[in-house]
């Protein structure tokens, strides 16, 4: 598959200027990162939630792990986790758990924490589980700029940086 259409389009418009690393097929983002031998602390994952009235994306560190508390707070929101078969049908152009950061262009509220913003550069799921896109933090910074910068995110304990 390699990148997604709808990502293409995304930094095509917005004149990202990014290079595309391959590694071997990954199965998390952990893993993602250390075949990519990648800092895991500049592998930006997304995790898809949900509630009654619809979905929501967080963007935040491999290493880090959502703190429901602090997202439920910021959004007011009751928000668990998004159904595996919901992330086929909404992410079409997507290999489940290879999603990209630019939810909103699948038109979803989209969170970034904001510890991505500190790092001097970031990668991110293309699309599949053998591509990830590279980029300076400034480009990153302005393709998620319809996101909304915040932290609900912590470091995982034990896990390398």
């Amino acid at each position: 598959m390699s990148m997604s259409a709808t990502l293409e389009e995304c930094l095509r418009s917005k004149g990202s200027q990014y290079e595309i690393v391959h590694h071997p097929h990954s199965h998390s983002s952990i893993e993602t990162a250390a075949a990519a031998h990648i800092p895991g602390d500049r592998l930006a994952k997304t995790v898809l939630f949900e509630d009654e009235h619809g979905y929501v994306a967080a963007v935040l560190p491999s290493t880090y792990a959502v703190r429901l508390s602090e997202l439920w707070a910021q959004t007011g929101r009751h928000l668990l986790l998004a159904k595996e078969v919901d992330l086929r049908e909404l992410f079409k152009d997507c290999d489940v758990g290879a999603l990209p950061p630019v939810c909103t262009a699948y038109g979803m509220y989209t969170y970034l924490d904001e510890s991505l913003a500190h790092q001097p550069d970031v990668y991110f799921e293309a699309g599949d589980h053998e591509a990830l896109i590279h980029m300076d933090t400034d480009q990153f910074l302005d393709l998620m700029d319809r996101a909304e910068r915040t932290r609900f995110a912590r470091r995982m304990a034990g896990t390398p940086s």
